[in-house]
């Protein structure tokens, strides 16, 4: 049986429809992992993600961690329930009013308490051991950041034996990546670094995405990107990002284009300079 199951049962479901024994036992199995002094913090960040959030803090709430940490959320301002789940499970948690994951995160690297930053994406389930995987490879000497590995939730849409394959060209695409430019392979969902240095470089706030590839790249001048490419500890996200590139095959040919067409960059340290398209550009009028 897959290990995330049973949080399935949550996933996609409106928080009213799920049972008070489930929310209870999800509430004091994540009273129980806090700690006033983490080693590190856990950051939830979410906007209107009531059908996700629960199951992604179920999965949290089960970790094996021998470190301790905080679990706190950030709620970019949602028009849903989302605000709602973080109070009733005794989550701390911040309303963070600007919209963006760029303001998300920072609002979280401005509240967190620990020595490392965990990123948690809302709409994801982690298996026991990440939390303290992604801790225990930040402990390692000159290692400033750290990634893993990830799949989707699979559906009659996304069926399991298509997204194994559509994973492992963009598994493979990943590593080849981060030989030469590490930071490259970096992706929110599955991305921790050193909290202080992570307050130095701050997140870009005014993109629609990329903000992660962003502090990666001021990340690489203080050390090591190191990345843990092994299954147990590989999260399993929803598949909305992959719905905004349209059908399956055609999010898998855009995939496969991009690596054939950009092949240099695999030979090639990054230069850092960013060219933002005006499509991933904040307008705050």
């Amino acid at each position: 049986m897959k290990w995330y199951k049973k949080y399935l049962t949550v996933f996609e479901k409106p928080f009213d429809s799920v049972s008070k024994d489930t929310v209870n036992e999800i509430k004091t199995k994540l009273s129980l992992l806090q700690s006033e002094a983490p080693v590190a913090s856990v950051v939830v960040i979410a906007y209107n993600e009531e059908r996700r959030l629960l199951s992604c803090l179920w999965s949290l709430s089960e970790s094996k961690c021998k470190y301790p940490i905080e679990i706190i959320g950030v709620d970019n301002n949602s028009s849903d329930k989302t605000r709602e789940i973080f109070k009733t499970l005794g989550i701390r948690h911040f309303v963070e009013t600007q919209k963006s994951c760029g303001y998300a995160r920072n609002r979280g690297l401005q509240e967190a308490k620990g020595k490392y930053y965990i990123c948690i994406d809302s709409d994801t389930m982690y298996p026991t051991r990440y939390v303290e995987s992604m801790i225990e490879e930040l402990n390692k000497e000159g290692v400033v950041a750290v990634s893993a590995t990830w799949s989707y939730v699979p559906s009659k849409k996304y069926p399991r034996y298509i997204m194994y394959f559509y994973e492992l060209l963009r598994d493979i695409n990943l590593w080849l990546l981060s030989f030469k430019s590490p930071e490259r392979s970096v992706r929110g969902l599955v991305f921790a670094y050193k909290t202080e240095l992570g307050r130095k470089v701050g997140y870009r706030v005014q993109i629609i995405r990329g903000e992660d590839g962003s502090m990666a790249y001021g990340l690489r001048d203080y050390g090591k990107i190191n990345f843990i490419r092994k299954s147990r500890v590989k999260a399993v996200t929803a598949t909305n990002t992959l719905e905004s590139d349209g059908p399956l095959f055609r999010a898998f040919a855009k995939r496969v284009f991009s690596s054939i067409t950009g092949i240099r960059r695999y030979f090639k340290k990054a230069s850092g300079e960013v060219v933002d398209h005006p499509s991933n550009l904040i307008d705050n009028k």
